[in-house]
């Protein structure tokens, strides 16, 4: 975990009691100041007692200690190359296997991981820490390969080469944010013994009305200490100010604590401790919810899950006192760390974690508000709020889909980065061209009609090239989310064209496309599916009637035009029969329509061609008597007669009116 997140923020101390007993003692010096977590210190001690020591098993445990060190300082590079070297100096600490396992993951090497973690749960079988984390790669392949649609982006303005991190905004209109930075122009003049780098501070920026974030300048020096100033959240009406602040002792132990102040006018007043356990221990990253009653955040004390554990307090008006801790509860703490705590004001509460199944690193986790100060359901952001790399410290803009929060991925300008967030609203637009069936030329200035389950509607006409555009940006022209669609096409002397389309359950943007081929109707015929009769017979059989159900939806769909139903008969037979059995089979097909369909009679007329109208063949001939009898087999014949016992329509107008209904009739 960066040690820049312990110490400019807290750092969490267990005094080991250890002392010096001579200078030239070198693994003690260095074991004293990893104890305090002065690891940038305590590397050069730790190598200086490697070169002078002899007993191999005393150097192979100096290895594992200076890779602790790196890793307390969140140099995973440096500490994969010093766990290595400990695991071939036969270290028999299975720890080195499991910490290399998920530095390789924080680094994106999910395969490599997996292969450590498989040696690590060999070594130690009875932890479920690598089965885990073999689970957890898994889960991150498959977050990389499906991001949800959060868009994020470094802040630039807000960055520098160092660390940067935990916003918040300041005051009630969001344009204010603090955060905490190494950044050179501290207010504390040493340097850590912890990073090698500046004690962190608490700065404030501005943004104007364009969006331009300011030059960030240091807070005054009543927040700003030469310590560590780190995390800090402020209460909904901007006027309280709760920070962590990180005091330096000079053998080699380092402990926080929560401090809050008043706003004074334009600064703030004079910081007061909160003291939440005993001087051991120690807290930090608060977390103040909307109401200024509780105060979540991160600990070690005893009494957890194991790690750095969320805790709570609640505060009391009349007495002015704070609570005593308590703790989240395994739902939302684990063995591991759970810190930078986030109370949104929805109610639900954001946290980071390495305990819980991750990208790697810190992962920023929600949980649902579920009763008074109870949170669960813990999910994981994935993808791209997290990453391999550290993500903590979010921030909200108020109740809106957008914020803030911190990272170590690429990207930045170095160390931790402060990166917006935004998720932007879903965009559905439907396009497509209106053609022309039988010629396949695109047809202008026809109408689309959109109808939305939700109420909505909207209407646009084709272009000149038969294009037409329901775009998000037009007036009324939107396509809504969780709605279904129905689609007309009109154009005169064209039968309607009907469509569906639906965003119902649809988690990202899309674009739709559809392609209309419009039937003309002005002196064409249009055929429709195959009808047979048994020979010499008129009656409609049971079979065909989803042919006719075509054309009664055509009718449907149309409800203006007046159709002349037409049936036709092969040559063979008297001309005057055939005249007469077309005639009753066009018949059937009215009467099915009008009296089982509910046409009204004077919008469809059955006529009888006989053998009047032989059709086109395949090649184009039209299927004479002449022509059908030369064919030279009987089952080329039979075809060619089947083509011209055929049913089909057409248009003869398209100004039905319904007469109106008789009076004292509903």
């Amino acid at each position: 975990m960066k040690i820049i997140k312990i110490i400019g923020v807290f750092a969490l101390v267990t005094v080991l009691g250890l002392t010096v007993n001579a200078q030239k003692n070198f693994k003690l010096e260095a074991d004293v100041a990893f104890s305090g977590f002065k690891y940038y210190k305590a590397i050069e001690m730790y190598k200086k007692a490697y070169t002078k020591e002899s007993k191999s098993e005393v150097k192979a445990e100096i290895l594992f200690q200076i890779a602790e060190c790196y890793r307390g300082k969140n140099d995973g590079k440096q500490a994969a190359v010093w766990y290595n070297k400990s695991i071939k100096a036969k270290h028999d600490n299975p720890m080195a296997l499991y910490y290399v396992a998920n530095i390789y993951k924080s680094q994106g090497r999910y395969e490599d991981a997996i292969v450590a973690f498989n040696k690590y749960k060999a070594a130690n079988p009875s932890d479920k820490r690598g089965e885990d984390g073999i689970k957890s790669c898994e889960l991150a392949k498959e977050w990389k390969d499906n991001p949800s649609r959060i868009v994020v982006n470094p802040m630039p303005l807000l960055n520098s080469e160092d660390y940067d991190f935990s916003p918040v905004f300041a005051d009630k209109k969001n344009v204010e944010v603090y955060f905490t930075s190494t950044r050179q122009g501290s207010a504390g003049s040493e340097v850590s013994d912890v990073t090698g780098m500046n004690f962190s501070d608490i700065y404030s920026t501005k943004r104007d009305k364009k969006g331009k974030w300011s030059e960030p300048v240091v807070l005054n020096e009543t927040i700003n200490s030469n310590a560590s100033e780190g995390a800090s959240c402020l209460n909904k009406k901007r006027n309280l100010i709760f920070f962590t602040r990180c005091g330096v002792e000079d053998k080699g132990v380092m402990g926080c604590g929560i401090m809050f102040a008043k706003r004074a006018g334009q600064k703030w007043g004079e910081p007061e401790v909160i003291q939440i356990t005993e001087d051991t221990f120690t807290v930090g990253h608060p977390a103040i919810s909307a109401d200024d009653q509780v105060l979540v955040f991160a600990s070690n004390m005893p009494g957890g899950q194991g790690g750095r554990d969320l805790w709570y307090i609640t505060y009391n008006k009349k007495g002015k006192t704070w609570s005593q801790a308590i703790n989240l509860g395994s739902e939302i703490n684990t063995s591991g760390d759970e810190m930078f705590p986030y109370i949104r004001e929805n109610g639900e509460l954001y946290f980071s974690s390495n305990g819980h199944q991750g990208m790697g690193g810190l992962d920023i986790f929600k949980a649902a508000s579920t009763g008074v100060n109870q949170w669960s359901g813990v999910e994981n952001l994935q993808v791209p709020m997290n990453s391999e790399a550290d993500d903590f410290g979010i921030v909200f803009e108020g109740d809106k889909d957008r914020g803030f929060f911190t990272t170590s991925r690429e990207g930045g300008k170095g160390g931790d980065d402060i990166w917006e967030f935004y998720l932007p609203p879903m965009i559905f637009e439907l396009s497509g061209v209106v053609k022309d069936v039988e010629t396949g030329s695109t047809i202008a200035g026809a109408i689309v009609k959109l109808i939305g389950t939700d109420g909505s509607s909207a209407e646009t006409t084709t272009d000149e090239n038969g294009n037409f555009f329901f775009l998000e940006n037009g007036p009324n022209r939107y396509i809504n989310k969780e709605t279904s669609y129905s689609l007309v096409v009109e154009k005169k002397k064209y039968l309607n064209a009907k469509g569906k389309e639906t965003t119902v359950g649809l988690e990202s943007s899309r674009k739709f496309f559809h392609e209309y081929a419009l039937q003309p109707f002005q002196d064409v015929v249009i055929k429709l599916p195959l009808i047979e009769y048994k020979t010499a017979k008129w009656d409609l059989q049971p079979q065909y009637k989803d042919s006719l159900n075509y054309l009664y939806n055509i009718m449907a769909e149309n409800p203006t035009i007046i159709i002349q139903l037409r049936s036709h008969t092969d040559h063979r037979g008297s001309i005057r029969a055939n005249q007469t059995l077309s005639q009753r089979r066009a018949q059937s097909c009215v009467d099915y329509l009008v009296k089982e369909k509910g046409i009204h009679p004077d919008r469809i007329k059955a006529k009888g061609r006989g053998e009047n109208e032989p059709i086109k063949g395949v090649s184009g001939v039209i299927l004479t008597e002449k022509y059908i009898k030369a064919l030279k087999s009987q089952e080329e014949r039979d075809v060619a007669l089947q083509r011209n016992r055929r049913t089909d329509f057409k248009v003869i107008g398209d100004n039905f009116v319904p007469p109106a209904a008789p009076e004292g009739t509903k």
